[in-house]
């Protein structure tokens, strides 16, 4: 209880004494006792759960270069949908918590915070910030583009993150009575893939509806592990590539606002585009369909879920930090006109989340985890529901164990955009022991 609460409690108790005082004079012993025993079992009434959600498109005009990794970004000629950043606010008596999705391969901290540092009254590490991972967006990092400089546009990115503020607060503003539906089923069709070995991905799907008084949706999350990058950067389109569509056909199903929160797509989970012949179709009619089959899928998984009329939430964060080994990510931290917030290349450090969310829990991932790091997370996590955000509050390239670093051929690639060998194990338990000491979410009662 904050002083506060404490103060006006007392203040309470003191005008309920007085009265009892003078009324134990007045009144028979059976209306006392009634008096007494109302006096004591009732509470205030507990404030309602709400949510609100907002959106702020963030397309560059002009188009600015896309950025699909480490290395220079690609012109683009056109756009396909808008990319925007996107906030669900969540709030009880207790706790304020906001989630924020944002259509860039990645949004460092260093923006992050810059945003965080525009909205009031919620506090900034109850604000996780998240990348769909679109390989079709403006570079947010400063990758070195070859000949000595870099496509990140600052002015751009500032608009972005006051932008971002803009869409935190007016979510906050706009809260309104609300319950949700959480559920966790397999996405079937064709969908994702592991480029790496096919089968070798999670195929669930997670979601979290936001439903007004009249049972009607108006936000829907969707939690699931892909790369964006149907079209790619190099085919010169600015888009949010399948997240598009997948927020379009949420619309257009009733479902409200989307929000899309990726989740453990290392190594190498990414959107099947495959055709009969061998080629992938970079095309933004097959980003269509796999966004609207994901939305249809996600709207399948949720449609029988119990409403939770009442979730609570609980919010733990803390800094975790991690040795950075690799020459590569050194060179683009060093090099990086954003300033990383620290001369100590050999180090990063970053904010990690645990959410309860109804009978929900929920996970920061700072990167891209691979598929038997996001498996083993979940099956240590303690919620009915289970979710993994990818690439949130950070994004420090691929996420590996010891093992796998440097192992197979086919992970030079990752191993190389990695932190170094050490960040999975470092992660894996910083992770368990968060959430060992935090507090176990709801369960729904039978």
């Amino acid at each position: 209880m904050t002083n506060s609460h404490a103060s006006n409690a007392g203040r309470w108790l003191l005008n309920r004494r007085d009265f009892l005082r003078f009324a134990g004079t007045r009144l028979s012993g059976a209306a006392l006792v009634s008096l007494l025993a109302f006096t004591v079992f009732s509470t205030p009434a507990r404030a309602e759960f709400r949510a609100g959600i907002a959106v702020r498109v963030v397309t560059p005009d002009p188009l600015l270069p896309v950025s699909g990794g480490i290395g220079p970004s690609k012109p683009a000629t056109r756009k396909e949908g808008d990319l925007t950043v996107r906030a669900l606010v969540l709030s009880d008596d207790a706790t304020k918590i906001v989630i924020v999705s944002a259509d860039f391969l990645g949004f460092p901290s260093v923006l992050g915070n810059k945003a965080r540092a525009q909205v009031k009254g919620i506090p900034p590490e109850n604000i996780l910030i998240g990348a769909t991972h679109t390989h079709s967006g403006p570079d947010c990092y400063g990758f070195p583009d070859g000949k000595g400089g870099t496509a990140a546009d600052l002015k751009y990115l500032d608009s972005v993150c006051s932008r971002m503020a803009e869409a935190i607060n007016e979510a906050a503003t706009n809260l309104r009575p609300a319950s949700l539906k959480i559920a966790t089923g397999e996405a079937k069709g064709k969908i994702a893939y592991n480029y790496y070995a096919e089968r070798l991905y999670d195929p669930r799907c997670h979601v979290i509806q936001a439903l007004g008084p009249d049972g009607k949706p108006f936000a829907t999350l969707v939690n699931y592990a892909v790369h964006p990058e149907v079209l790619g950067s190099s085919v010169g389109i600015c888009s949010p590539d399948l997240v598009g569509p997948l927020y379009a056909r949420l619309a257009e199903q009733g479902a409200g606002t989307g929000i899309f929160m990726n989740s453990a797509q290392g190594g190498m989970v990414t959107a099947d585009n495959r055709t009969p012949g061998g080629k992938d179709a970079r095309t933004w009619a097959e980003c269509e369909r796999i966004g609207r089959l994901l939305a249809d899928e996600a709207l399948r998984v949720v449609t029988n879920a119990p409403e939770q009329k009442s979730p609570v939430l609980h919010c733990e964060s803390r800094t975790i930090s991690f040795p950075v080994d690799s020459p590569q990510l050194r060179a683009v931290m060093a090099a990086s006109p954003l300033g990383f917030g620290t001369k100590d290349t050999t180090r990063v450090s970053t904010q990690l989340n645990l959410l309860n969310i109804g009978n929900a829990q929920i996970l920061t991932i700072p990167g891209e985890a691979l598929p038997n790091i996001g498996f083993y997370l979940k099956r240590n996590m303690r919620g009915e529901h289970n979710l993994l955000f990818g690439l949130t509050n950070d994004a420090f390239g691929y996420i590996l164990t010891r093992v796998d670093w440097g192992s197979f051929k086919v992970y030079d690639y990752v191993s190389r955009t990695s932190l170094g060998e050490k960040t999975g194990e470092i992660f894996i338990e910083e992770a368990l022991r968060l959430i060992a000491e935090s507090p176990a979410p709801e369960k729904l009662k039978p």
